[in-house]
């Protein structure tokens, strides 16, 4: 009796099958396509949104201080008070300074917010400026505790409504050391009463210079970083790379 052999196709695939499988890996070939051009639209418009509150912040800085009353207005109406310049008056209390952990010019150190008592009584913290961490203790730099009634010109700048990221540390109420500018627990751990402090903190400039030279002024960071131009071009390269490498396999079945 003769044996039949079945006939070799060299593959085992059906027709139906190797078209769902095409369809299967076109659909998932759109899908990231479309994915990466979202990210790369994205980039586009927080580009678009960067350049134009940087643009916001150099014309803050260039104008003239205003009264902590405007400040005050503008945050009421809603408006954005973050950099807006400002003059202000009062008496610090220097024995309730608060210390937020900070580097600045390479140093290690501390930003040092002092209660300073307004005209009206009410309580505004100021950031007056940078301390190396060996001079945290104030008896380090009693040159800089200015007496009497003093006025600085500096940066309005927004609270914190709560801890920016998991991963920073949380506040060493107990060491007086801030890892994030909690405006509650700063009045708080002083005594103040909540309903005499005004809610955004000042930053002073370095127009003044400190006696003994701390606090350092003028701490304020600028700089924001901007890299949405070349996360954009990533996403939309990573794009135009999906498309060039479907294209060659494309051509390759054609040819095999």
């Amino acid at each position: 009796m003769a044996i039949k052999l079945p006939t070799p196709t060299g593959s085992d695939e059906t027709p139906a099958r190797g078209r769902g499988r095409m369809i299967a890996t076109a659909v998932a070939v759109l899908a990231a396509l479309v994915i990466l051009l979202s990210l790369g639209t994205w980039q586009v418009e927080r580009l678009h949104w960067k350049e134009g509150l940087l643009a916001d912040i150099a014309e803050r800085r260039a104008a003239a201080p205003v009264q902590l009353s405007d400040i005050e207005a503008v945050r009421k109406t809603g408006g954005d008070i973050e950099y807006r310049r400002v003059s202000v008056a009062g008496t610090f209390d220097h024995s309730r300074e608060r210390h937020f952990f900070a580097t600045f010019g390479g140093q290690t150190g501390f930003y040092v917010y002092t209660p300073m008592t307004l005209a009206d009584g009410r309580i505004l913290f100021v950031n007056r400026g940078f301390v190396p961490y060996e001079m945290k203790d104030p008896k380090t730099r009693t040159g800089g505790e200015l007496a009497g009634q003093q006025t600085v010109t500096g940066y309005a700048r927004v609270r914190l409504g709560k801890k920016p990221s998991s991963i920073v540390p949380d506040n060493d109420l107990a060491k007086n050391i801030f890892y994030w500018k909690d405006l509650d627990a700063m009045a708080s751990t002083t005594g103040i009463d909540a309903s005499r402090v005004v809610q955004f903190f000042v930053d002073a400039d370095a127009s003044a210079a400190n006696p003994g030279g701390w606090p350092k002024g003028g701490v304020t960071q600028f700089d924001l970083p901007n890299s949405h131009l070349q996360y954009a071009v990533t996403w939309y390269g990573l794009a135009a790379a999906l498309v060039a490498v479907v294209i060659g396999m494309f051509f390759r079945r054609k040819r095999a």
